[in-house]
């Protein structure tokens, strides 16, 4: 970076077209010759400082050497004639034989070289009018028009940890500024509230500058969301925050929001992105990476995209295959020939500019596509916006075609498990947040004295929302960064906890002991919209921890004061052969001496759930040598190395005898060096056991899966994806089918027959797949690159397995894997008299109620969220107790619509919802 007079003024880079500082202009004698410069320099390339490959870890012993610093003269002459001529000599090569302006730019390059003397600057320009003849040349009407925009797509951590990039955004930007000064019609579109927020911090000098060059619609902040995140992993709601906070920042610093989704480089696509796009006031989608299939290409650069509700949006992938192009004569032959399109539209999007490790557009691309701009024989191109290209788009889609469900990358499907400490640290933090503002609205609602942590909730929120970066969520990151965002986690834990007992005390103060005194009773809060009777942990008054069973209202608190009897308590029992089984009335398994479901019924069933022959709970560990991405992939041919874990350390044995609770455990050694404990749980009245896992992982490029062979069979498995569900095939018809050979959800998949179902819930795992009749569950990777430590750690995590009559639906598995991840809230309370209070409830299992939190522009006011689970179209009563005196429907952004205020009807409200359907309501409180 250049620095002059204390403020930045120009990047540079020695990687790829070298960018210059230029300090005057012409430097005339009565002007002064003394200037001071200072040069901060990064000590890395562009990508890190890997050593032998890009995606090596960051090599500690590398060094760089400043070898020399020098002044020049720019000869402008010589550059644009060296411009002209490659261009031409482009053309003469690429446009081929048959094409006879290949043969004019041949012939006009080759009397231009005859023409010049470069002893002789007065033959210059007559070498440069030959070049613009033929560059004057005008196209038809009919060519194809390419919208050509300055792009930097900065990966916010990668290579380089978070703090690197905050410099990297400023010196990539300080030279579009530069760029810009002396380009007028340069446009360049940048995405990522957090990094725009990053500089404003660091570099206050350079963003007032980047917010004259908004003003003036040339540099464009495009996205819409705080950082470019994962398109898989982040739930629902953290999808809807990454809006909420990405175009609530644009609007408070630019006076606008984005009307596309700038997402070009993510390893998959929800298929519920497009109905979150619409709810932010978003049609427009912009990506890049499906051209990275590694098995089919897909089919369409320019379509309608339509997710699981209905909802569309017109999505454009720039044919050229890269966000990062040059501007050269290839690139936009290349955009032409794979558009996959043709006839339908006759618009496309190159993004020009160096990216992934920052640089962006330079002068010499710019001056190649200047001179493209319309030349016969080469497709049109304009420097352009997003805008124009899509309102373009959009004058021409009335023969587009409509892609349905979701964007499947055939590809990076590792990122699904890598660095499994990040995955269980976004799940858990997510799960914070959700409690937070759960109990924090509810204090407030209740009529305290209680302050909505509005400004901390929102810190919180970004550090998460930053996390869910598409190269750290998935885990496809340096050490640097994972250290980076386990602390962030921390964090939010650290936090989150301070703030959830401030709100329990406003909420429920007056019921809890005083911590001096031993409680005889406990307070149960339940942030999930339906009622629950679980078995939980309380402490007893002498201290010691014991099980209670207990019930707590929907959103709401109880206090247990008589523990309740289960229907049947547990019954655990050790047979001859060292099996032991355990049953609670609901469900019965048996389990042999290495902790496998030998049996898995429905209590007074005879209907197995394992496989004949088989066993459940089967670990197996596959060689896992990916070709190039280390981190990133599981290539198919892995499932050929599976090896069962069959090594026993410690045979299971009872540790919990029954009664409220039953339990077993054992230990397995993995591998060579590693070992996995697990106590295998059965709760009185639940209607799944738990597996809870601790693993010391200590393996390299090996890939650790749990496998549940079950007796049912169908066609599709069906998999949790943020704010509903779809069906994937369990068989490999085609390469299609195939290349779903390892696939994400979140808390839950099933696989269902007519009238019978098994599933399989989790925490904190999203790697799973269904093949035939086999649930499998992804649980650890060990990759070596870009971090050579990933995943070498302790492990602590639980899962699930549930058999159900009846579909999933019906079965309640979808409030089941919810109660998995969202444990019931317990502390000491008083004796004093106190009813089950419930602050909300929905009258249908079908709709879940996943938000409560306070309207982010009227304190007044609370906004609950709302979405159809099962695929059905139904009408619910949301009833609630606290004083509402207005309800009206809201988008994601929380901007109410007028026309659709709801009548307020015995404490409730009627809502209609369409399959998979998400809707916002504002309720106004009373004062």
């Amino acid at each position: 970076m250049v620095w002059r007079d204390a403020q930045p003024v120009q990047g540079l880079t020695k990687e790829g077209e070298k960018t210059s500082y230029i300090l005057t202009s012409s430097l005339k004698e009565t002007e002064p010759h003394s200037l001071t410069l200072y040069v901060e320099l990064a000590c890395n390339g562009l990508f890190g400082a890997g050593k032998g490959s890009m995606i090596a870890p960051p090599d500690p012993d590398k060094r760089f050497t400043l070898s020399k610093a020098e002044l020049a003269i720019f000869n402008r002459d010589v550059y644009e004639l060296l411009v002209d001529l490659e261009i031409l000599l482009d053309m003469a090569q690429l446009l081929g034989e048959e094409n006879q302006r290949s043969f004019q730019a041949l012939y006009t390059a080759n009397q231009m070289v005859n023409l010049c003397d470069v002893t002789d600057p007065s033959t210059f320009p007559a070498a440069r009018r030959l070049a613009a003849a033929i560059f004057s040349q005008k196209n038809g009407e009919s060519q194809h028009t390419i919208h050509a925009m300055g792009h930097c797509h900065i990966d916010s951590a990668w290579l380089w940890p978070y703090e690197e990039t905050i410099r990297k955004c400023a010196r990539s930007w300080v030279t579009v500024v530069r760029l810009m000064e002396c380009n007028p019609e340069l446009t360049f579109v940048c995405s990522q509230a957090q990094q725009f927020e990053w500089v404003r911090c660091w570099y206050p000098g350079l963003y007032t500058q980047i917010q004259d060059y908004v003003a003036k619609g040339r540099f464009i902040p495009v996205g819409g969301t705080w950082v470019e995140m994962d398109g898989n992993l982040p739930s629902g709601e953290s999808m809807v925050r990454q809006f909420l906070q990405g175009q609530r920042f644009f609007q408070q610093q630019f006076g606008r929001t984005c009307s596309e989704f700038w997402l070009p480089d993510t390893f998959g696509y929800s298929a519920q992105l497009p109905q979150l796009m619409r709810g932010c006031g978003i049609r427009r989608f912009l990506t890049q990476k499906l051209c990275w299939n590694l098995v089919n290409t897909f089919p369409h650069h320019t379509f309608f995209w339509e997710g699981i509700d209905g909802s569309r949006v017109l999505a454009h992938f720039p044919p050229g295959d890269s966000y990062g192009m040059h501007g050269r004569v290839e690139e936009m032959l290349k955009t032409v020939k794979n558009n996959k399109d043709k006839g339908r539209v006759n618009h496309s999007a190159v993004l020009f500019g160096f990216g992934d490790g920052g640089g962006g557009p330079t002068r010499k691309m710019l001056d190649r596509m200047k001179r493209m701009s319309d030349t016969d024989g080469l497709p049109r191109v304009q420097i352009s916006t997003p805008d124009r290209l899509f309102s373009a788009l959009e004058k021409e889609s009335s023969q587009l075609c409509t892609w349905l469900g979701e964007l499947f990358l055939e590809l990076h499907n590792g990122t699904y498990t890598t660095q499994a400490q990040i995955k269980k640290g976004n799940r858990e933090c997510e799960r914070i947040l959700h409690d937070v503002e759960v109990l924090s609205t509810l204090a407030l609602a209740e009529g305290g004295k209680f302050q909505y942590p509005a400004s901390e909730l929102q810190r919180l929120w970004r550090l998460l929302l930053l996390n869910q970066f598409h190269d750290v969520l998935p885990g496809s990151c340096i050490q640097l960064v994972v250290e980076d965002a386990l602390r962030y986690y921390a964090e939010i834990r650290r936090a989150g906890a301070q703030l959830q007992e401030e709100a329990v005390q406003s909420l429920c103060g007056e019921l809890l002991q005083p911590k001096s005194e031993s409680a005889e009773s406990t307070l149960v809060l339940n942030t999930l919209p339906w009622d629950r009777t679980e078995v939980v942990s309380r402490t007893g008054p002498t201290g010691a921890k014991t099980l209670a069973l207990v019930t707590a209202p929907s959103m709401g608190y109880a206090i247990a004061k008589e523990p309740l009897l289960p229907p049947q308590p547990v019954s655990v029992m050790k047979q001859g052969d060292g099996s032991i089984t355990m049953e609670n009335g609901v469900i019965a398994v048996c389990l042999d001496t290495m902790g496998r479901l030998t049996s898995l019924r429905l209590a007074h069933s005879e209907r197995e759930s394992v496989l004949d022959g088989c066993c459940a709970n089967q670990f197996a560990l596959f060689d896992d040598i990916p070709l190039y991405w280390d981190a990133w992939d599981v290539m198919d041919y892995h499932l050929e190395t599976r090896k069962p874990v069959t090594t026993l350390l410690k045979p299971l044995e009872i540790t919990q005898a029954g009664g409220l609770r039953g339990s077993a455990s054992f230990s397995l050694q993995i591998g060579e060096r590693s070992t996995l404990t697990q106590e295998i749980i059965l709760d009185a009245t639940c209607p799944y056991i738990r597996f809870l896992t601790q693993v010391e992982w200590k393996e390299a490029h090996k890939f650790l899966k749990v496998e549940f062979p079950v007796q049912v069979r169908s066609t599709n498995a069906t998999y949790e994806i943020q704010f509903g569900h779809l069906q994937r095939p369990t068989h490999w018809n085609t390469s299609w089918d195939w290349a779903r050979f390892e696939v994400w959800a979140h808390k839950w998949l099933d696989l269902s027959e007519h009238g019978f179902g098994v599933a399989l819930l989790n925490d904190s795992k999203y790697g799973a797949s269904a093949h035939g009749n086999i649930l499998s569950l992804s649980l650890l990777r060990a990759p070596k690159s870009p971090d050579a430590m990933a995943d070498i750690a302790h492990h602590q995590f639980t899962y699930a397995v549930m058999p159900h009559r009846g579909s999933f639906q019906d079965a309640g598995v979808i409030q089941c894997a919810y109660n998995l991840n969202f444990p019931l809230h317990t502390l000491p309370a008083s004796s004093a008299p106190c009813s089950a209070w419930s602050a909300f409830s929905v009258s249908s299992p079908a709709v879940v109620l996943e938000t409560v939190k306070q309207a982010e522009d009227r304190p007044e006011a609370v906004v609950v969220r709302l979405y159809e689970a099962h695929g059905s179209t139904v009408g619910v009563w949301l009833q609630t107790s606290l004083p509402v005196k207005e309800a009206m429907l809201c988008d994601l952004l929380e901007r109410p619509d007028a026309r659709s205020c709801l009548p307020l009807e015995h404490q409730g409200l009627r809502l209609s919802f369409t399959p998979f359907q998400v809707l916002s309501v504002l309720l106004v409180l009373r004062q």
